[in-house]
C-alpha cells in the first residue's frame, strides 16, 4: 500500500459514488486530452483510465504514489508526470482539459496556473475545500466575492456543483470539500491588459471595506476618481466593471 502524506495535504477519496460522479462532471468526447492532478491512490483514475478514446496523463509528485498507480494499474505506465504542478510544462500540444481532487494546501495556487494555462485549459472539475470552491464561483455583491473569483471569471464561467462530506475521505478532512466546474468563456472579459488588470483587482480587493478611491488613487488620476463608480468597495463591482476600469488606469 502507500502512506498518506500530510505535508502534501493527502485526503484520499474512499466513496465510489462521489468518485463517479466528479469524473462523470467533465465532459469529454473521442480524442478529448485530460490531465489528472494529483491522483493520489487514484481514486478517481480508475475511472478516466476507462473512458474510451480519450488521451490521458496526470501529474503526481508523490514518487511513492506514482511507483503505487504503475502497480496497480499498469495501464497508466508512460502517462504519469512525476513533478509538482505548480512546475509542471503544458503536458499537451493543444486543447486538454483539467480534473483533480486537488491538495486543499495549493489548490489557489493551481487556480493561478489554470489562468497562465487559460488558453490550452478549456475547461477544469476540481474539488476544494468548501469555503474555497465558494468563493471562486461566488459573484459580486458576496462577502466571499474576492480576488481569485474576479481573476478567473473574466476568463470562466463557473458553476458549483455538489457538496462532498468528511466522511468521503481517508483520512477524513477538518473542513466540507466543493466540487466546482470552469468553462472557458468564448468571449472573455475585455481588459486592456492582464498585468493591468491583475494589478487592479488585487490592489481593490487589499482594502476591500473602504471605498475604492482610496486604495485605487495610485492607478488613476484624478478626473478619472471622480466617477460615482470608486464610490463603491470591491465587493459591488462586476467582473465587467473592473475590465472597463481596467482601460482607464493611467
Amino acid at each position: 500500500m502507500y502512506t498518506l502524506k500530510k505535508s502534501l495535504g493527502q485526503h484520499f477519496l474512499k466513496d465510489e459514488n462521489i468518485c463517479m460522479k466528479i469524473v462523470e462532471s467533465l465532459p469529454v468526447s473521442e480524442g478529448q486530452q485530460v490531465l489528472e492532478v494529483g491522483p493520489g491512490g487514484g481514486a478517481i483514475t480508475k475511472y478516466l483510465l476507462q473512458i474510451p478514446g480519450i488521451h490521458f496523463k496526470a501529474i503526481e509528485l508523490d514518487t511513492e504514489k506514482v511507483q503505487y498507480l504503475e502497480k496497480t494499474y499498469p495501464e497508466i505506465r508512460g502517462k504519469l508526470l512525476n513533478v509538482s504542478i505548480l512546475d509542471a510544462e503544458l503536458p499537451f500540444e493543444g486543447q486538454f482539459r483539467l480534473i483533480g481532487n486537488f491538495p486543499y494546501n495549493i489548490s489557489t495556487q493551481i487556480m493561478f496556473k489554470v489562468l497562465e494555462w487559460r488558453s490550452s485549459v478549456d475547461v477544469v472539475v476540481g474539488m476544494f475545500q468548501k469555503e474555497v470552491a465558494v468563493r471562486l464561483a461566488a459573484g459580486h455583491g458576496n462577502k466571499d466575492y474576492g480576488i481569485l473569483s474576479v481573476l478567473l471569471q473574466a476568463y470562466y464561467h463557473i458553476e458549483y456543483l455538489f457538496d462532498v462530506h468528511e466522511n468521503c475521505f481517508n483520512p477524513p478532512p477538518k473542513v466540507k470539500s466543493g466540487v466546482i466546474r470552469l468553462t472557458r468563456l468564448e468571449q472573455p472579459a475585455d481588459v486592456a491588459s492582464e498585468r493591468k488588470f491583475f494589478v487592479l483587482v488585487k490592489t481593490a480587493f487589499g482594502q476591500r471595506r473602504k471605498q475604492l478611491r482610496n486604495p485605487l488613487k495610485g492607478l488613476f488620476d484624478k478626473e478619472t476618481l471622480q466617477d460615482p463608480i470608486f464610490s463603491k468597495r470591491a465587493e459591488e463591482l462586476t467582473v465587467a466593471d473592473f475590465a472597463a476600469l481596467s482601460h482607464k488606469m493611467i
